[in-house]
């Protein structure tokens, strides 16, 4: 299309120089006709001519008139090179994307690991827990038996750590053992003379496994067992019990080993008291 458009432009020029040539019998317009005695002003016209045929080339040829069709190739062009440029980016960006896309991938996949690793960890402490406290209460029980009182198949041992009832009962535990819980006269002597025998010469009252929380005036052992033996203090002054609805739990006086009802939440001494 180019080259067709170059020739018009040329046919075009070349009609447009033969009409300003002017004709042989007429001068040129503001111009001085030449005659045989100015040969200078024949020699001009001449090469006038002749630069006018095309012999001699034009110092300042014309430029070539644009073409419409010239404009719309350009901007067709330039919006090529734009798109060109635009997909470029485009392709740039996806590929950034799927770089991006990969890595968020193998941070995932190196979060669930950890996790993973995170889970065993805590499994791993859990078992470490539970072997302390395993081997906490096979210290305890050691412990009872090496340092209490043995009496058949139970070992008691005294604590001078100052608890409430709910207290004692929870440190028992953790060491492997419950609260002391006589179940018979011969249970409940040896272990009067075992108190009293730590705390002498003082009176110290201590804990027992005994308690009527859930309905009152029927007392329980911690293992929920019906107490069916009582070493109840009888005096003309303060039989036991006397607390009624609030003094709801068992101590020992270690003084003589009778039982007293008190409030559940009063802190003294406790006996625990372990398998042998």
């Amino acid at each position: 299309m180019k080259r067709i458009m170059d020739c018009v432009a040329l046919v075009l020029f070349s009609v447009l120089c033969l009409m300003s040539i002017p004709s042989r019998g007429e001068p040129a317009p503001g111009s001085t006709e030449a005659s045989p005695a100015n040969p200078a002003s024949i020699q001009r016209s001449e090469a006038e001519e002749k630069q006018v045929r095309g012999d001699v080339p034009n110092e300042f040829p014309e430029p070539e008139p644009t073409s419409p069709l010239s404009d719309f190739e350009n901007t067709y062009n330039y919006v090529l090179s734009r798109l060109a440029a635009m997909d470029q980016a485009i392709h740039k960006l996806n590929v950034g994307h799927y770089t991006l896309d990969i890595k968020v991938t193998q941070l995932l996949d190196g979060v669930s690991r950890l996790d993973g690793r995170i889970g065993d960890i805590e499994e791993h402490m859990q078992q470490v827990v539970l072997y302390t406290k395993d081997n906490r209460k096979e210290i305890g029980r050691l412990e009872g038996c090496q340092k209490g009182r043995r009496v058949g198949h139970k070992c008691y041992l005294v604590y001078r750590s100052f608890e409430n009832y709910a207290g004692a009962s929870a440190k028992c535990q953790e060491r492997g053992g419950r609260m002391a819980m006589p179940r018979d006269r011969k249970e409940q002597e040896a272990l009067a003379d075992y108190v009293k025998k730590v705390f002498h010469p003082g009176n110290w009252p201590v804990w027992l496994g005994i308690n009527d929380l859930l309905t009152e005036g029927q007392y329980l052992f911690e293992d929920m067992t019906r107490v069916s033996y009582f070493q109840w203090r009888k005096h003309f002054l303060s039989s036991q019990p006397d607390g009624g609805k609030r003094e709801n739990c068992v101590a020992m006086s270690s003084d003589d080993g009778d039982w007293w009802d008190h409030y559940c939440d009063r802190n003294m001494y406790h006996l625990c008291e372990f398998d042998a």
